[in-house]
């Protein structure tokens, strides 16, 4: 009798943990990094590490686009046991939300307690410029959907759950201080998620600026939903790698937004060397 879909995704959850577990040779990481476009380097500077490709791990995403690599890698950065994720899947190339709950799932399996999660965004504000570092404090949801849809397993999380803190506000306050300590410019705002894969018109953005959005993306919030149904902690900064759509002259295009985020990527990377030991505290 074949599997439900339900039930594939638990083996697969189940499997990929095994293989994870294996790779991390009795190390215990509590703080996983998903690299957004563009910010796939900071994994050149994990120590002792062992990289698993996502084609190793059961249920993982296959992975499309460029600046993604399709890799976790375990291993020591700045002292502290970590795992990093090269790529996501994102919704613009899918409907099935499997991967990704997978991806996270398997995380939480193997004992991550922190999800931090980068990505690749627009500016919505003029003192929030190219190549800079955004905090992320909030999100909205202007996907169209939620990964959690459907039936629920309450191995994994409730039905219901609240978002007043989707963003944890305590280890948002450390990765300010790890920016301020390594002299890392770092604001602060809310990421508002399109589904893409086209950029917004300059009307979608005089309304994400109407609704209080500071940046706009294409990936990041269904990561937090699944890592909160979860239990996980979340903590989360975009780089930002264009402005809006009518708010500069700027042509957009996926390879300009690869360009920017290389541009951004050695504040990144100093940013996150700061704050791991903090938010394995």
């Amino acid at each position: 009798m074949s599997m439900t879909l339900q039930q594939l995704h638990v083996e697969n959850v189940k499997r990929s943990g095994a293989v994870v577990t294996k790779s991390l040779a009795g190390r215990a990481p509590k703080i996983a990094i998903v690299l957004g476009s563009g910010l796939g380097g900071l994994a050149d500077r994990i120590e002792q590490a062992v990289t698993v490709p996502y084609a190793e791990l059961p249920g993982f995403p296959v992975l499309t686009v460029q600046g993604h690599a399709g890799a976790l890698v375990a291993g020591l950065l700045n002292g502290v046991p970590v795992i990093v994720l090269k790529g996501r899947k994102h919704f613009y190339e899918t409907d099935d939300p499997y991967p990704l709950k997978t991806m996270v799932r398997t995380l939480r399996a193997v004992g991550v307690e922190t999800l931090f999660l980068s990505n690749a965004a627009g500016s919505l504000r003029a003192n929030i410029g190219v190549s800079q570092l955004m905090l992320i404090t909030d999100h909205i949801n202007f996907l169209g959907l939620n990964p959690l849809t459907g039936a629920n397993d309450e191995t994994f999380g409730p039905r219901f759950f609240g978002m007043s803190d989707a963003w944890d506000r305590a280890l948002s306050a450390k990765v300010r201080a790890a920016a301020d300590a390594a002299g890392v410019p770092l604001h602060s705002g809310v990421y508002m998620a399109f589904r893409g894969p086209s950029f917004e018109t300059p009307a979608e953005i005089r309304m994400a600026q109407t609704w209080g959005a500071d940046a706009v993306g294409m990936s990041s919030v269904p990561e937090c939903l699944i890592a909160r149904h979860g239990g996980l902690k979340v903590v989360g900064v975009s780089c930002i790698t264009n402005m809006g759509a009518g708010l500069s002259e700027e042509n957009l295009s996926h390879a300009h937004t690869l360009e920017n985020a290389s541009k951004g990527a050695a504040d990144f990377e100093r940013l996150v060397m700061a704050a791991v030991p903090l938010l394995a505290e």
